[in-house]
């Protein structure tokens, strides 16, 4: 009985430590969403069971945003208000412990309830990985995937899909060995383009990140230049 006990306090002694680790270590949001909740203007922000729903101009064209890991997931609504105002909707997606290998399916219930012409999936880092294996068992229902400072697992070679593939010089987390060797996953319509001064958090709005490079651009230079190279290939897709 005694050991029996033991190995019960032992269990909870160990969950309780990975609660603190994982609490000190998230990555919380810096962007007040009730002031993008509130606007009144081109790009209409409204919040839906599983996140934020990003409604611009656009009709037929619509990205689905995986987060990375431990980032709260509106961390990234001023990038993708970037989009959403230029005729790019966008779901931003909220995952379990802010997890996206939690919640790798989530695409699914957004694919069924809403009607668009072209679909892209995207992600950063981990979330990118994740929107990545969700794209390769479903290349026939989506145009395209978004790589922000990731690399894929799976294969995405086929007719018609198409990968663009972003990360900044000062990015000190990605491995950049893995990013390369993944190219052989990749689609003919592969585009990798390098955002010279931008680093691995710049792409959102959570603060530094650890063990990082330090950007040498601001992070709303980066996130415009990002915007205009997704809007540069949706365009060319199209």
């Amino acid at each position: 009985m005694k050991k029996r006990y033991l190995v019960l306090a032992i269990l909870v002694f160990v969950m309780v430590l990975t609660s603190v680790w994982y609490m000190r270590s998230t990555y919380s949001s810096e962007v007040d969403v009730d002031d993008y909740l509130k606007q009144d203007g081109k790009v209409k922000v409204s919040e839906i069971e599983d996140g934020l729903f990003l409604d611009g101009q656009g009709i037929d064209t619509a990205i689905i945003f995986y987060p990375g890991a431990k980032v709260e997931y509106t961390s990234y609504l001023p990038l993708f208000y970037r989009l959403a105002e230029r005729g790019i909707d966008s779901f931003l997606l909220e995952m379990p412990l802010d997890m996206a290998f939690l919640g790798i399916e989530k695409a699914n219930d957004i694919l069924a309830d809403y009607e668009y012409e072209n679909w892209y999936m995207a992600g950063h880092s981990l979330g990118g990985a994740m929107a990545a294996v969700y794209a390769s068992e479903h290349l026939k229902d989506l145009s395209g995937l978004i790589l922000l400072a990731a690399y894929p697992t799976e294969n995405l070679n086929r007719k018609g899909f198409s990968v663009l593939s972003l990360y900044g010089s000062e990015d000190q987390i990605l491995n950049f060995g893995k990013l390369e060797n993944s190219h052989v996953y990749m689609p003919e319509t592969f585009t990798e383009i390098c955002i010279e001064g931008g680093n691995h958090a710049g792409f959102g709005n959570y603060g530094e990140q650890n063990g990082d490079g330090e950007a040498l651009i601001s992070r709303e230079e980066q996130q415009e230049r990002t915007a205009e190279e997704i809007l540069k290939f949706v365009e060319e897709i199209l």
